[in-house]
């Protein structure tokens, strides 16, 4: 920072580092060469330098690890740590991110064998699990559910997913594009209770988990349980900054300036204006935690006034280890509204675009070229006017983008 001095403080007891990477390449079986750390510190998945601890030394920045902010004083603008460290701040930039959801403890939340995936130390005694595990049940058909259970068949292990809704990542694939994703899972021998509510999780003779119930009163037997069932917003001694009642998280405008002078918020935890939609959201991204930290600094260092402008980008990677029959990588840009049409056959590839009022509005792809994805935001950015029929008899994912790209030279 400009003649000033940088702090770090951390609940954590390591350097930042992508958390994508968690439910991604660090749950592979030990002999598919899982991603460890330092391979994934900060940066390195954005194409910078690797923010190892040594970095930090070098650039002179002070880090306290495994001491997070208790309290602030914004009138005495000072943080108070866990360990009773007082600390005097200028600017503060809140990014503590989220927190896992969790089961409560009287049902079971708690047991031994029952994992969440937030940190690497959640990861590290995850992976400890599944080298003794034999029968997994994943709690969630969200991004973090889909992701682990991948990571589970590398393992060979009797694997089971449950889930509420109908169909796989209701809030973004199409009941016709789950389906072809369960199909690829149940190729791979995993199992599927859809549509199922969980009473509790249940210890066995010594304490361990043994099995989940569920409300029809039914059991299916397990010894490692992972409950993938979202995130909440890490605000702690946030709140009285102004919590968002809609998304949740701190409320900021678009420099992510809180209602406190000097005080911001990026990330996972802030509520901002999506200038894009005209609405108020909050993104669980790594690519918005990249973004919104670059706009907030510029913010706070030069006289940028312009409001962050982010287009929403979501992507998964599944199935990636050595060995694996097929890698399934998709992106998604833009807005998931309208009605959606569907090209391709999954085999390799598959394309959903979204379409409302005649203007394309969002577009997911599934094992496109480099070429492909790259024109992804680009539509979903301008929202070109599209006709319909003509993508809709599109003979191949190819030819739909084709007809896509076309009509942003309209």
């Amino acid at each position: 920072m400009a003649n000033g001095r940088l702090c770090i403080v951390s609940k954590e007891a390591y350097a930042p580092y992508e958390r994508p990477a968690l439910t991604k390449g660090y749950l592979f079986p030990l002999d598919k060469k899982p991603a460890r750390l330092p391979g994934f510190h900060t940066c390195v998945g954005s194409g910078g330098e690797r923010q190892t601890p040594d970095w930090y030394k070098e650039k002179g920045i002070e880090m306290f690890y495994e001491d997070p902010v208790t309290g602030i004083d914004i009138e005495k603008q000072t943080l108070t740590t866990n360990s009773g460290k007082q600390l005097k701040y200028g600017s503060l930039i809140i990014a503590t991110g989220c927190t896992a959801s969790r089961f409560p403890d009287k049902i079971g939340g708690n047991l031994s064998g029952v994992h969440y995936v937030r940190d690497v130390a959640d990861a590290d005694s995850l992976i400890s699990s599944l080298e003794k595990a034999r029968k997994v049940v994943v709690v969630g058909g969200g991004y973090i559910g889909m992701e682990i259970v991948a990571a589970a068949v590398g393992w060979k292990l009797d694997t089971t997913i449950i889930f509420p809704e109908k169909h796989l990542l209701p809030r973004l694939f199409t009941p016709s594009l789950s389906k072809r994703y369960e199909e690829l899972y149940q190729e791979n021998g995993v199992k599927f209770l859809k549509g199922a509510s969980i009473k509790n999780l249940e210890a066995g003779s010594g304490g361990h988990i043994a099995a989940v119930k569920l409300e029809d009163g039914s059991a299916i037997e397990a010894d490692t349980v992972i409950i993938g069932i979202g995130a909440k917003p890490a605000v702690g001694p946030f709140e009285m900054l102004g919590l968002n009642t809609n998304v949740g998280g701190i409320q900021v405008d678009g420099q992510f300036r809180t209602s406190a002078p000097g005080i911001f918020a990026i990330g996972d935890v802030a509520a901002f204006p999506l200038k894009m939609y005209d609405r108020v959201a909050r993104v669980e991204h790594v690519d918005h935690a990249r973004r919104s930290a670059q706009h907030c600094i510029k913010a706070l260092l030069s006289a940028q006034t312009h409001t962050y402008d982010y287009l929403p980008y979501f992507y998964s990677r599944v199935f990636e280890y050595e060995g694996s029959p097929r890698k399934v990588w998709w992106q998604f840009f833009g807005d998931n509204v309208g009605e959606t049409i569907e090209i391709g056959n999954f085999d390799p590839k598959i394309a959903t675009f979204w379409v409302d009022s005649g203007k394309l509005k969002g577009v997911l792809l599934e094992s496109g070229s480099t070429e492909e994805f790259e024109l992804l935001p680009k539509l979903a950015r301008s929202q070109p006017s599209v006709d319909k029929a003509k993508l809709q008899n599109a003979s191949s994912v190819g030819e739909a983008l084709n007809i896509a790209r076309t009509s942003l030279q309209v």
